[in-house]
């Protein structure tokens, strides 16, 4: 499998295209702002022809290159309901006061083509297993994607800004809740075994295993208690 990633744009978001080798149909995920560049090169490097854009969810840096990439290739965009206004009103995902610095001369909009996803929704695209997994906590329509392990291959989490190598994701935006990213936590993280690489939304790659031994929050809903006054990192945008 091949997953060629990269940060971009201001907020140093992840974007990922993954295929199941170079020169074959891959699948973007998460093109945010100052993406489209980048995923240009990396198509061009490996010799990839996209097939869909997944989002983990609407957030203005997870989702601002998608009209331009969706549109240079006549590909859908898979988005949960809950977040897919995001697309067309990032001002109102975000709140006024940081919604009115950052809109600048952005393309603000939805492709031609958006699909949306469901919990539990099983998604076979260029030749690849994705499972979706709702996880609210970070925006109401948060996702995550799974991939199963395979030969020497472990499993995959793109777990866009539900889960980062020591941290979680912010809640203090529209949308956001402390108590709901813990459940979601718990009941799309925990779950998962430990040899799981996690692709965030933002920062290094980690593993599930890692996470468990390491990130208080998620030691805290393994203990099956929150530590009083812990508040989520603000993290992502």
């Amino acid at each position: 499998m091949l997953v060629a990633g990269f940060p971009a744009g201001a907020w140093g978001t992840n974007c990922y295209l993954v295929a199941p080798a170079a020169g074959e149909e891959c699948v973007i995920i998460d093109p945010g702002h100052e993406a489209a560049e980048g995923v240009e090169e990396a198509i061009a490097k490996h010799r990839l022809k996209p097939v869909a854009v997944v989002l983990t969810h609407g957030h203005l840096d997870h989702v601002a290159s998608v009209v331009p990439v969706c549109g240079a290739h006549d590909v859908p965009a898979w988005i949960h309901p809950d977040d897919r206004y995001m697309m067309s009103d990032p001002e109102k995902a975000l709140g006024r006061a940081i919604g009115q610095q950052l809109m600048g001369d952005l393309t603000i909009g939805e492709p031609d083509d958006v699909r949306e996803l469901g919990d539990g929704a099983r998604l076979t695209l260029a030749g690849l297993d994705l499972t979706v997994a709702h996880a609210p906590g970070h925006t109401k329509g948060s996702v995550t994607f799974a991939m199963p392990g395979q030969a020497d291959i472990p499993p995959v989490l793109f777990s866009g800004d539900l889960l980062f190598a020591g941290s979680i994701g912010r809640t203090d935006l529209p949308g956001g809740d402390p108590d709901e990213i813990m459940r979601s936590l718990a009941r799309v993280c925990l779950p998962l075994d430990d040899s799981t690489v996690v692709l965030a939304g933002h920062g290094p790659q980690t593993t599930i295993g890692r996470e468990r031994a390491a990130n208080p929050f998620l030691r805290e809903v393994a203990a099956g208690h929150r530590a009083p006054g812990t508040a989520a990192p603000r993290r992502g945008m």
